[in-house]
C-alpha cells in the first residue's frame, strides 16, 4: 500500500495561464502552485484514509520546487529538485498505484489549456509507435516497467479523456472544461480538493481493476520539433534518424532511453 502522486500544475482548477506566455511566465503561476499543493494534499490524506502506509509526492513541473511543502499532509515524503537516477524516483515494485494531479493534455490537443508534451516552446509533437503521446502516457509507461499502474488523474477534460483512452477505467476529477489555450470554466479550487480527497479513495479500492500500462517494444520515438535547426541538432545525435526538416525518430527498446537512461 505504498503510492507516489506525481505532480504537475498545469492542470489544476483554475489554471489558464496568462496571453503568450507559459504558465512558468505568467501571472496565473503562484495560484497554480498553490492549487497544485492543495490537489496533492487532498491526494495524499485520501490514500492514506484508503489505507496507504507510505505517500510520495513528486513535485516535478518545471523543474521541482513548485510546492508549499509544509501545506502537504505531514505524513507523506516528498521528492523534489533535478538529478534523479530514473524518471520516477522512488519508484519499484513494491508500489501499488500512481496518483497523477495537474498534468495536462498532450500537445496535439485542440483547445486544451497549455497543452504540450514536456516542452511548449521545443516540440510540435511526440509520438510512440504512431501514436501522439503526452506526459501522461510517458510517466505512466516508466511506472509500468516496474509493474505498477495508474489508479486516477485530476485535470481538465481533454487530458482526462486522454487518460481514459491510454489507461481504460481508472478512476478521474475533472477539473475544468478546457476551451483553449488560456480559457477554460473552472470547477471552484476547494471544489476540487473534496472530490479528489474522494476520487482517490475510490482508486484505491477499485485498483484490481487497473493494469499497468506498458507501450509495445521496441519502441518508435517521434519527436517534431519547432524549430528546423533543433531537429538538425537532434539528428546528430547518436541514433536519430532525419526524417524531414522538422522530425527526426529512434528505435529504443525501453522508455526510459527517452529520458537518458535505461537499464
Amino acid at each position: 500500500m505504498k503510492f507516489v502522486v506525481a505532480v504537475d500544475c498545469e492542470g489544476v482548477a483554475c489554471g489558464v495561464g496568462s496571453p503568450g506566455a507559459s504558465l512558468n511566465g505568467s501571472r496565473n503561476l503562484a495560484f497554480a502552485q498553490k492549487q497544485a499543493t492543495r490537489e496533492a494534499d487532498a491526494a495524499v490524506r485520501g490514500l492514506f484514509e484508503a489505507g496507504a502506509t507510505r505517500v510520495v509526492v513528486w513535485d516535478n513541473h518545471n523543474g521541482s520546487l513548485n510546492l508549499e511543502y509544509d501545506l502537504l499532509d505531514s505524513r507523506c515524503d516528498i521528492a523534489l529538485g533535478v538529478g534523479f537516477g530514473e524518471r520516477f524516483p522512488v519508484m519499484d515494485e513494491s508500489y501499488a498505484g500512481v496518483v497523477f494531479v495537474g498534468y495536462h493534455a498532450c500537445d496535439s490537443t485542440i483547445d486544451g489549456v497549455m497543452c504540450h508534451t514536456f516542452s511548449s516552446q521545443a516540440y510540435q509533437h511526440i509520438k510512440v509507435n504512431g501514436r501522439l503521446v503526452g506526459e501522461l502516457a510517458m510517466d505512466a509507461a516508466v511506472a509500468g516497467l516496474h509493474g505498477v499502474p495508474p489508479l486516477f488523474v485530476a485535470s481538465d477534460d481533454k487530458a482526462v479523456a486522454e487518460a481514459v483512452d491510454f489507461f481504460g477505467p481508472i478512476e478521474t476529477v475533472t477539473t475544468k472544461e478546457a476551451l483553449g489555450w488560456n480559457c477554460a470554466v473552472s470547477k471552484h479550487p476547494k471544489r476540487v480538493i473534496d472530490e479528489i480527497f474522494e476520487g482517490v479513495q475510490r482508486a484505491v479500492a477499485r485498483r484490481g481493476e487497473m493494469a499497468p500500462f506498458r507501450f509495445d517494444t521496441p519502441l518508435d520515438i517521434e519527436l517534431r520539433y519547432k524549430r528546423l535547426e533543433a531537429a538538425e541538432s537532434a539528428s546528430r545525435q547518436h541514433g536519430w534518424e532525419r526524417v524531414d526538416a522538422y522530425t527526426v525518430r529512434r528505435r529504443v527498446d525501453s522508455v526510459l532511453k527517452f529520458f537518458g537512461s535505461g537499464r
